[in-house]
């Protein structure tokens, strides 16, 4: 009788205790973040452009290009601070450090003298060892309707596996429900990948995140692999525009080369698959495609090239390089998929393609099993890793420029004396590898040293 009536209702004095209105707890906007959703102010990402510099003695590394991007990100939205980047320790570690001339890691604890940009207010939340942290607050930070990234090293991304499964789950049901209002998108930057941790080794090594996203609805998840810098600043300004998406974004930082011009880079990611015909030969009716999805897989591919125009110039070679990884799926499963016209007209209906790929060779099998062309042949990681080389992490996965030499003359069926010759020359390339990074600790100089030819 202290709280309902005869009649059983609440009483009247009690019933005006509850809130009203917005002050609900299902109608506030911060629980549906949506509602105070602001657009981010962006930076013409075509001012962060770099000349190319196809060699592999670059100077250039695609994250450190990217850096200055993010710092005028932040100090743009620095008025309305409704931008954070995440990560667990490693912002400069992968060569963003140019965020923080404007800006410092977020960090309300005690501080000593020797702290690198430590202080109560920063963009940056990077200042703790924790995958999970930096996932939890990053999707906190989405849903009351503001815009993040969070950069990881690529084989400790899969600490919050589960986590990412249940932001996607969730973005799955709230397109769903009428009144839910869209947020930004969840945006991972994954570097220091499995092709560049020769030096921490076999722990360090796991491209395998790409797997678990893409198992998600179509309609939630988008994995990107710009081999540059300039297609990394495209790509970067357009997850960061998106909403209600999940981007993977996987790139290296390490000086790198730098292939296309910013007007290249921005048609090719807007078609997400293309040919390079300044790296062709074909014509138009090619012997053979060359792929390749991921920066060190086209490096690798584009090696290989060099190799085949020098040794075999008669060879009609294609190169097909991929940015948008879900273009190669049927545009029945996912709404960047080519058409089948279209993917054909790439990759042909019956001529031997390989592929170079920077994950499990599988996934690439697993997205293009409705097409046409039965001649794929994948090389890419396949959990071959210790601590070595650089060079010697493609080797052991037979993912090198001259393994794809040796794909190239079996599976086209070459059989002239030239193509003998070569293979067996890509024999002992394998050995003389071997042998140098034994006795030398470090690559050979034709691979150290190696730059496209035009």
């Amino acid at each position: 009788d202290e709280l309902f009536d005869e009649t059983g209702r609440l009483l009247p004095e009690l019933a005006e205790l509850a809130p009203t209105g917005s002050r609900r707890m299902g109608a506030n906007a911060n629980a549906n973040g949506g509602e105070l959703f602001r657009e981010l102010r962006l930076p013409d990402f075509r001012d962060y452009a770099i000349e190319p510099h196809r060699g592999a003695s670059s100077p250039e590394g695609n994250t450190h290009a990217l850096g200055p991007y993010l710092r005028d990100v932040i100090k743009l939205n620095s008025p309305t601070r409704n931008f954070r980047i995440f990560g667990p320790d490693e912002t400069i570690s992968n060569r963003l450090e140019a965020v923080f001339e404007v800006t410092n890691r977020q960090w309300d604890a005690r501080t000593r003298q020797h702290d690198e940009f430590l202080a109560p207010s920063g963009a940056v939340l990077d200042a703790m060892l924790s995958e999970h942290q930096a996932e939890g607050w990053l999707e906190g930070y989405l849903l009351t309707g503001r815009h993040g990234l969070l950069h990881s090293y690529e084989a400790f991304i899969r600490i919050v596996d589960s986590m990412a499964n249940q932001h996607a789950k969730w973005i799955k049901m709230s397109k769903e429900i009428s009144w839910r209002k869209d947020i930004p998108s969840l945006n991972y930057l994954l570097t220091s990948h499995v092709w560049r941790q020769d030096h921490n080794g076999f722990t360090h090594q796991d491209p395998g995140f790409i797997d678990h996203l893409i198992n998600h609805k179509a309609d939630t998840v988008r994995v990107y692999l710009p081999p540059d810098a300039n297609t990394l600043l495209s790509t970067m300004d357009h997850c960061l525009k998106s909403r209600n998406y999940i981007n993977l974004t996987i790139t290296g930082k390490h000086p790198a080369p730098q292939w296309l011009t910013m007007d290249q880079a921005v048609e090719h990611c807007t078609r997400g698959v293309g040919t390079w015909d300044w790296a062709s030969n074909d014509n138009g009716n090619p012997d053979v495609v060359m792929a390749c999805a991921g920066d060190i897989p086209t490096l690798e591919t584009m090696a290989a090239v060099s190799i085949l125009r020098e040794h075999l110039p008669e060879l009609k070679v294609r190169v097909v390089n991929v940015v948008d990884l879900m273009r190669l799926q049927d545009e029945t499963e996912h709404p960047h998929g080519l058409n089948s016209p279209d993917y054909d007209a790439l990759f042909t209906r019956d001529k031997p393609i390989i592929f170079a790929f920077h994950g499990y060779p599988w996934l690439i099998h697993r997205l293009t099993y409705r097409r046409a062309n039965k001649q794929l042949h994948v090389r890419g990681y396949k959990e071959e890793g210790t601590i070595t080389t650089a060079f010697d992490m493609t080797v052991r996965n037979d993912m090198d420029r001259f393994h794809l030499v040796k794909d190239v003359i079996y599976r086209a069926g070459l059989d002239s004396s030239e193509a003998k010759q070569l293979d067996h020359l890509m024999d002992e390339k394998l050995l003389d590898h071997s042998r140098y990074i034994v006795e030398n600790g470090m690559d050979m100089p034709e691979v150290v040293n190696w730059s496209w030819q035009e």
